[in-house]
């Protein structure tokens, strides 16, 4: 389907999401396979009676993770406000303490007949904002002070104008429900990653000969790599929902203050300057990360900030005068 328009760039970029996250119930399905074989091991001594037996119990533990998968979404539904301030360790503002802010955020809702977000602080230095909620009362719009020292009001209005767009656009609801799916495949993995030479201890204590124990061996090992492959896919399913909203945020914020160039001006002054301490799960929120190296790269969830102010310079007529001469990048193409 071609995407005619912001507006068509959004409504793609969502559908396109949901799709992606269908493929969560899959991981969750290959962790059930893995559990299988994991469970088989310390049944079945032979590989090829392990697997056998992990097959057959594949249908009983897939309504596990159906029941257990709810329940974990329900937790973040009602509680993702309260777990996300502990996690950074915010605390809300208002006009009294901090009225620059607060009247910047209320004349962007107010200019599009918006309902304003709760709005937090984190006391560091690192220059960062991030939303957050998935029902309406739980929206959360949360800078660093860092963010408010060094931006001036332009700059500072942009920001908060992406982050609003991040609301606006319902990204904060999908990225919370990726949140929850790639949390409980972290932490199965985590399990099983940092525990393999205990499982296998324990898998030729008790045996005799070393075929048998050679066998759970190798059936633990194959366990180990389904859960590595699944935390593998789950980051590249989060970087999929994620990256192309950035450019997408970036663009709602130029509409809201029709201002391209104190967007610029922000990315210039953040550059550099995002690092903040925070679960990994809740990173895709910030509105920027220091750039991955090397392998990781290929799992992040942010475009480079060079490629986002050469978007703004190419498609909204944004200029950039620390580089004039910003390549052309096309963040809309497949």
């Amino acid at each position: 389907m071609g995407a005619y328009g912001l507006r068509t760039h959004i409504w793609n970029n969502r559908l396109r999401s949901l799709l992606l996250l269908a493929g969560f119930p899959v991981l969750l399905v290959l962790i059930c396979f893995a559990f299988a074989v994991l469970i088989a091991a310390f049944d079945s001594p032979r590989v090829e009676e392990g697997f056998g037996t992990a097959v057959a119990w594949l249908p009983s533990l897939v309504p596990i993770a159906i029941v257990i998968a709810p329940v974990w979404w329900a937790i973040a539904f009602f509680a993702n406000r309260s777990i996300i301030a502990a996690a950074t360790g915010s605390r809300e503002l208002d006009r009294r303490t901090d009225p620059r802010v607060w009247n910047l955020l209320e004349n962007l809702c107010i200019s599009r007949g918006i309902t304003m977000p709760t709005l937090r602080i984190v006391d560091t230095d690192a220059r960062n904002a991030f939303a957050s909620g998935v029902r309406e009362k739980d929206y959360t719009i949360t800078v660093t002070r860092g963010l408010v020292e060094a931006l001036d009001d332009a700059e500072l209005e942009a920001v908060l104008a992406h982050e609003l767009t991040h609301i606006r656009n319902r990204d904060v609801q999908l990225i919370v429900i990726a949140a929850v799916f790639v949390g409980i495949i972290s932490v199965v993995g985590d399990l099983m990653i940092r525990s393999p030479r205990g499982m296998i201890r324990m898998s030729t204590g008790g045996r005799r000969g070393g075929k048998s124990g050679g066998g759970v061996i190798i059936l633990i090992l194959v366990a180990i790599v389904i859960f590595l492959l699944a935390r593998v896919l789950a980051m590249a399913l989060r970087f999929a929902v994620s990256r192309r909203r950035e450019y997408l945020a970036d663009a709602g914020a130029v509409e809201l203050t029709k201002n391209p160039d104190a967007m610029i001006s922000a990315l210039r002054k953040i550059d550099g300057h995002s690092e903040i301490e925070a679960p990994s799960q809740l990173r895709p929120m910030f509105f920027d990360l220091p750039k991955a190296q090397g392998f990781a790269g290929l799992f992040a969830t942010h475009p480079p900030i060079e490629d986002r102010i050469a978007a703004l310079v190419t498609h909204a007529g944004g200029r950039d005068v620390a580089r004039p001469k910003a390549r052309d990048v096309r963040p809309w193409a497949d």
